[in-house]
């Protein structure tokens, strides 16, 4: 298994063939299992891919073909502190694919990943629905408009000194 994964990852892809019982082996069931597993995991391991694939008698890759054809399959594990960066109409015109760029370049990730501290993820929507302080990012739920290169540094740092403020208080109790 991939040395990435949780323990408690582990110990639920190990059950997986016991929580694919409650399903028949029919391939129309393929989406409402990947359903299960995203909503379990949040992502689907490739581990998963392939222990489907053998539940329901398809390939890996026919499993594959099917999650990725659907945007709501994650191939990555979320990060704690979900990035997304709005590049809709008006928040691309105003910049927002530089403001991406330069999340990517401070994490050291591309969009679509995850860092290796499962700390931040990052991925790009198509409108969030708050143009009028365009450029928008959202990191978690807190939505930061008007965004501009210079503060993206800023947001990162905040959440590792907030990371780092939680650690030293559940050392004090």
């Amino acid at each position: 298994m991939d040395e990435g994964l949780t323990a408690e990852e582990r110990e639920i892809i190990d059950d997986m063939p016991s929580r694919l019982a409650a399903f028949s082996k029919e391939r129309g069931m393929l989406i409402p299992i990947l359903q299960m597993i995203q909503d379990t995991l949040a992502y689907l391991p490739p581990e998963v891919i392939a222990i489907v694939a053998d539940y329901l008698d398809l390939t890996e890759s026919d499993v594959y073909g099917v999650a990725t054809f659907y945007n709501q399959f994650r191939f990555n594990p979320p990060g704690k502190n979900p990035i997304k960066v709005c590049l809709g109409t008006a928040c691309h015109v105003k910049g927002g694919d530089i403001i991406l760029e330069n999340f990517e370049r401070k994490l050291e990730i591309e969009e679509g990943e995850t860092t290796s501290d499962r700390e931040f993820s990052i991925e790009r929507v198509a409108c969030v629905g708050c143009c009028a302080i365009a450029p928008v990012a959202l990191v978690g739920e807190t939505v930061h408009g008007n965004m501009a290169p210079s503060k993206v540094e800023g947001l990162i740092l905040r959440i590792h000194v907030e990371k780092e403020k939680e650690e030293r208080e559940k050392q004090k109790e």
